[in-house]
């Protein structure tokens, strides 16, 4: 992370900043172009509710699908439901990316203009495909659009890590609401922060 983020997070959350001093050891978010957001969302799908280890076997066995090794909505949607629940998916996630790629195919959705949107209008439109609500919308601007001001209240994680980093037994949504206020406009840095320190 920059000097700017922490003299921010020194200045408006001294626990937080300590934190950041253990667990803050990670690169500035870079934003990934327009090319890589189908594939970007198909790895979302797979990621929910499923450990990173997880979701990762599942999602290298779903490249290795692709001969040529470009995964597009075309490609995808010459697949069969068996070749995608070979890799480990679900039924329902099948259905899910199956959704997304017509959807993408027959241009209901334009991923290249998510890019101009701000983000709440980007979460409305990714939350118009099956099976990507707000959880998944708000990681894919994190980690995709590398949008530096995003908090997701629906993560169990950061709900967990704010309740040992602060030490509290049971936050309100309010509560935490107001204490990720103070993080903007780096609230992305923050979450990645609180995520980090349950894996130490």
């Amino acid at each position: 992370m920059t000097k700017k983020i922490l003299n921010h997070f020194e200045k408006v959350d001294i626990i937080l900043f300590n934190a950041s001093k253990k667990y803050g050891n990670f690169e500035i978010i870079t934003p990934k172009e327009p090319k890589e957001y189908f594939v970007s969302l198909c790895d979302e799908i797979v990621s929910q509710q499923l450990s990173r280890k997880v979701a990762d076997v599942i999602f290298d066995r779903f490249k290795k699908i692709f001969t040529n090794g470009k995964i597009t909505a075309e490609h995808v949607l010459k697949l069969k439901h068996e070749d995608l629940r070979a890799t480990g998916m679900s039924n329902s996630k099948v259905k899910f990316i199956m959704d997304l790629a017509s959807r993408v195919y027959n241009r209901e959705v334009d991923l290249e203009k998510l890019v101009l949107l701000e983000n709440d209008k980007v979460v409305t439109e990714l939350t118009k495909i099956k099976g990507i609500g707000p959880w998944t919308a708000e990681m894919f601007l994190m980690f995709t659009l590398g949008r530096e001001d995003v908090f997701s209240h629906g993560d169990l994680g950061l709900r967990n890590a704010i309740k040992k980093l602060y030490v509290l037994d049971n936050p309100t949504k309010e509560y935490v609401g107001e204490l990720s206020l103070k993080w903007s406009p780096y609230r992305t840095y923050a979450c990645r922060i609180l995520w980090n320190s349950l894996e130490n």
